[in-house]
């Protein structure tokens, strides 16, 4: 709960100051970029919530974890990169673009993780009901 907590601070926070401030200091591309990286994060913090909840009422606590731990990666890397690429002239680090450019569809590919978790674990658990 501490990290959806974290995670939903900084994603109101992120969106705030991308509706008011950022707005005047970088290109509409950027800003797009920016915005992309909120929804996802936003996206991904409430699935993080609703992972918790299935947490306590299933076998599989173990993959639920490993579900929770992809999510928040992948707001780190996909949305921190999105974050990244849309402000790094504000603080001279455009040179980092190329570097840092790549990391965001690893970040995607955490998101898919999760959520083939999710689905993984839906499977099993109905299989393991219905016996």
């Amino acid at each position: 709960m501490i990290l959806v907590g974290v995670l939903g601070v900084f994603a109101v926070s992120l969106g705030a100051f991308g509706a008011h401030k950022l707005a005047d200091l970088v290109t509409a591309k950027s800003l797009s970029a920016f915005q992309t990286g909120i929804q996802y994060h936003f996206y991904h913090t409430l699935a993080i919530l609703g992972t918790i909840q299935l947490f306590f009422n299933t076998h599989h606590s173990n993959l639920l974890k490993k579900a929770i731990w992809a999510f928040a990666l992948g707001i780190l890397l996909f949305s921190g990169s999105l974050y990244f690429l849309a402000c790094s002239h504000l603080f001279s680090l455009q040179h980092l673009n190329k570097m840092i450019g790549p990391i965001t569809p690893i970040g995607g590919l955490s998101f898919i993780i999760g959520w083939g978790i999710l689905i993984y674990v839906g499977f099993t658990e109905t299989k393991f009901k219905n016996e």
